[in-house]
């Protein structure tokens, strides 16, 4: 595997290394030794997610206040833009955020550590979506940015409008919005 960083501290695109032949091929989606070794970090998860969308589904910008998560996503199926916020107000990119396409083809993850806002756009017909957090889902404590908040400038890949949840149009802007210190 090969890590690199990003434009946002903590936050890490994560190139898996592919063993393929004419059969098919083959990777390692995660190993926690590997991880560790080459990024400091040992996260210890209980939850792995999943989620299925039709082109143009835009789903997010999502966090937890309380039992914040840290993510490994990655595209299975498809290709989406996954685009990340920072959203730890003491934090020098407070308000910046970070995007990169995930797909089956190009086999990346992206490390999402705990004080981000984090969501995707399906651009393919059909998109799977994968991930493991380090904390378990908590309803109370989920919070929604609007995915299109001019403060924050997020250039979608997208003509015309996402098609999206209630929830997700109802995002609150990042200056009204509960966040990390």
């Amino acid at each position: 595997m090969n890590v690199l960083p990003t434009s946002l501290s903590g936050v890490l695109l994560i190139e898996a290394q592919v063993f393929s032949d004419d059969r098919g091929y083959f990777f390692e989606s995660f190993n926690e030794r590997d991880f560790a070794r080459q990024t400091g970090l040992t996260p210890h998860f209980v939850q792995d997610n999943f989620s299925h969308s039709r082109q143009h589904v835009l789903r997010g910008l999502h966090y937890q206040i309380r039992h914040a998560q840290a993510k490994l996503v990655r595209v299975t199926r498809g290709a989406a833009f996954d685009v990340v916020v920072d959203i730890r107000r003491s934090s020098s990119t407070f308000g910046k955020w970070f995007g990169v396409t995930l797909s089956d083809v190009n086999n990346l993850m992206l490390w999402i550590p705990e004080g981000f806002a984090h969501g995707f756009l399906a651009l393919s017909d059909e998109v799977d979506m994968y991930y493991k957090t380090n904390q378990y889902w908590d309803k109370d404590s989920e919070r929604s940015l609007l995915w299109n908040d001019p403060q924050i400038g997020i250039q979608w890949p997208i003509e015309g409008e996402p098609l999206l949840s209630p929830k997700d149009s109802e995002g609150k802007f990042l200056s009204q919005a509960e966040v990390f210190p």
